[in-house]
Formats: structure tokens, C-alpha cells, sequence
């Protein structure tokens, strides 16, 4: 497994592995899937603000991505980055998640981050469950402010401290 720099070409790729989890999960609260194009244009404007936007990749087939930005707008949150990890169901389980969340974390560092930021749906349990298992500590549970498929769903926000010394 390889992983590198999203590049425009990938996505098509990405959108079919993010367009089901958006559609049919509880995953994300959002329910409008992203176009090519759209993650044409995610993939420029992550690069152009040096924020990653990385994808896991074996055999030429893509397994998933991750990528980050900032936590919020404005210069006092500049070290502090929000990231989403989405795997394709054949590389769940398999150390990809691992593998791609380590990357997207350097990289961040290495850019001058603090620490970093998940918001997980609280439909989405294994997520809850993969950020315990690799560092993330819960800080916040804002309760019912996500709707999806007729129920009101927690965000749980959990955390890792990962500037390097």
C-alpha cells in the first residue's frame, strides 16, 4: 500500500467511495454527494493551501483518503486542524485507516499544527471506536445538532495533541 498527494485524476475514484457513505450512512450528517468536479476542486484548493489531501492506494486501485483543514476561521485557530477519513469497505479493518491517519497527523505537524480535531457522528460507533484506538480522546458531545434519515444525532468532537518537539 502506498500512500500520496490526491491529484484532480483521482477524483473520480474518491467520489465512489465517498458518494455511498454520504448517501446510505449515518457517517456524515451531510446528504448532498460531491461531484468530480468538486473534488477536482477540493483537491486544488487543499494543495494550494498546503493542507493534506492524501489517498491510500494499492495495486493502482484506490482504498481510501484522508484530508484536513482548519478547525475554524481565523489566525488564533491556525495550529489547529479538523481531518475526515473515508475507506472504501474492502480496506476497513485492514490498516489503511491507521496508515492514512498517521500520514494525515506528520504531515500536519510538519506544517505546524498543534493538535488535531475529529467530529464523529454519533451514528457512526466504529468511528468513535478508530479514533479511541489511535489516540483521540472525546473533549465534547454537542447533542442533537445533526439530522439525517428522520433522527437527531450527537457530534462528537474528540482530539489528539500531535505537534512534534
Amino acid at each position: 500500500m502506498k500512500i500520496r498527494a490526491a491529484h484532480p485524476t483521482d477524483a473520480q475514484a474518491i467520489e465512489m467511495i465517498w458518494s455511498p457513505i454520504i448517501r446510505d450512512s449515518l457517517a456524515t450528517f451531510n446528504s448532498q454527494t460531491k461531484s468530480s468536479s468538486d473534488l477536482e476542486l477540493l483537491i486544488q484548493e487543499k494543495a494550494a493551501l498546503d493542507h493534506g489531501f492524501l489517498v491510500a492506494e494499492a495495486e493502482g486501485q484506490l482504498l481510501g483518503f484522508g484530508l484536513y483543514g482548519q478547525f475554524r476561521g481565523g489566525i488564533g485557530y491556525a495550529h489547529t486542524m479538523e481531518h475526515t477519513i473515508i475507506l472504501s469497505d474492502a480496506a476497513r479493518g485492514k490498516g489503511v485507516g491507521r496508515a492514512v491517519m498517521g500520514a494525515l497527523e506528520a504531515h500536519a505537524a510538519a506544517r505546524g499544527a498543534h493538535s488535531m480535531f475529529a467530529g464523529v457522528s454519533s451514528g457512526n460507533p466504529a468511528g468513535v471506536a478508530f479514533h479511541a484506538a489511535v489516540g483521540y480522546s472525546e473533549v465534547a458531545r454537542l447533542p442533537q445538532v445533526g439530522y439525517k434519515f428522520d433522527q437527531w444525532l450527537d457530534l462528537v468532537l474528540m482530539q489528539k495533541f500531535i505537534a512534534r518537539p
